[in-house]
This record gives structure tokens, C-alpha cells and sequence, in this order.
């Protein structure tokens, strides 16, 4: 294994202020449907970078539900390590990356909870199935002995929530809206001398400048 070889030339496209939109939003849409047609499988994929009370950082793939002119959508268990990490310490950080277009979105800003119907909007949107997986995984992050556990839990729960019943919406379980300070969007060039612009909030607009690769 020759890590050290591994390398990419990114050559794809270019990106210069003429092209942004000057709302970072609209601009990131415009990203995000590039990406859709492009046929990225789960392109609203983003990495979720926290850190707890100590200051302990950690990491996830979370995938984004929805954005508005405020912030972005997503929806987890409310007492996973992420949610009790944000609870300590609301402010995070997440990264989009489309490698097929040699592209990333790195975003900075913070969190906060969703109102109950959002949330109770969305978990009637998802599939029997998942929704029967976020009562089974109510300790979510927490050791369990085996599968046979989380299965027998499983069974026990499709029973208790047929099918043919609304499934009820954990009260453990919900959105949270990321609230941006700043966006990066980058794009790969040759010789990685990349474009990189930041978008930071400055009151009630938007500031944009080029950064050095």
C-alpha cells in the first residue's frame, strides 16, 4: 500500500466570484442540485463535527432533511453522544464533500433544537421501518451485548407498533437546524492551487472573500 502515490490531479472546473450567488444559501443550492444531477449517491451525506464539555472533538456522517433561508436540517436521537455534545457545547461544524466534481462545502456556525412538529413532520415522512429503528435504538451510542438485543427489541416494538398504526414519535428523538457563521465552498484546481471562497455573516449580510488554497 503506496499512500504516498496516491494523488489526484483536480482539473474539472474552476470557480471565481463572478460565479457565486451573493446569497450563500443560493449558492449552496445551486451546488447541491449540481451534485443531485450529477447522480452522487446521497450528495445531502455531510460529516458532523462536534466537541463535549472537555473539549473531546468527534465526528459523523448525518445526513441533511432540509434547509431554508436559516440554517440546515437534520434529524438524530436525543440522547446519542452527538446530541449530549451539543448540548454542552452548541457550536459545530459540518463538510459536504461531492469528490465526483471535486468539490466541498465546509461550513462553521451553530445548533440548535427543531420545534416538536418539524420534527414530528419528518419522522412520519420516513419508512415504517425506520421509524421503528429509532425506538429500537432509544440508548443510541450506548454498549449493548450483541445484535440478538437490538433484534429482539426490534420485534417486540413491530408488535407494539403495527404496521397498520401510527408510530409515534419518540420524545427522544428529533431535529436540529445548524445555523451558519461562515461557508466555504472550495474547489479543487490543478497543481492544488485550489478556489476557496468564505462567505462570513457580518450582521444581517454576507461578506465573501477569496481564501489561499
Amino acid at each position: 500500500m503506496n499512500l504516498p502515490e496516491l494523488r489526484e490531479n483536480y482539473a474539472l472546473a474552476g470557480l471565481s466570484r463572478a460565479d457565486l450567488k451573493g446569497d450563500p444559501f443560493q449558492q449552496f443550492e445551486n451546488w447541491m442540485t449540481q451534485a443531485l444531477d450529477a447522480g452522487i449517491i446521497e450528495a445531502n451525506a455531510m460529516t458532523l463535527a462536534t466537541a463535549d464539555a472537555e473539549g473531546g472533538v468527534s465526528s459523523r456522517t448525518v445526513l441533511l432533511k432540509g434547509m431554508d433561508e436559516n440554517g440546515f436540517q437534520f434529524f438524530t436521537n436525543y440522547r446519542s453522544a452527538k446530541a449530549q455534545a451539543l448540548e454542552a457545547n452548541p457550536r459545530a461544524a459540518i463538510t459536504f464533500l461531492w469528490k465526483e466534481l471535486q468539490r466541498q462545502v465546509n461550513i462553521r456556525g451553530a445548533v440548535r433544537k427543531t420545534n416538536r412538529e418539524i420534527s414530528k413532520e419528518y419522522f412520519h415522512s420516513r419508512p415504517y421501518g425506520s421509524q421503528i429503528g429509532a425506538w429500537v435504538s432509544e440508548e443510541q451510542s450506548a454498549a449493548v451485548p450483541d445484535r440478538a438485543t437490538l433484534e429482539d427489541r426490534e420485534a417486540a416494538l413491530l408488535k407494539r407498533f403495527p404496521e397498520t398504526e401510527e408510530v409515534p414519535l419518540p420524545d427522544f428523538w428529533g431535529g436540529y437546524e445548524f445555523v451558519p457563521e461562515a461557508l466555504e465552498f472550495w474547489q479543487g484546481r490543478p497543481g492544488r492551487i485550489h478556489d476557496r471562497f468564505c462567505y462570513q455573516r457580518k450582521g444581517d449580510a454576507w461578506e465573501i472573500s477569496r481564501l489561499s488554497p
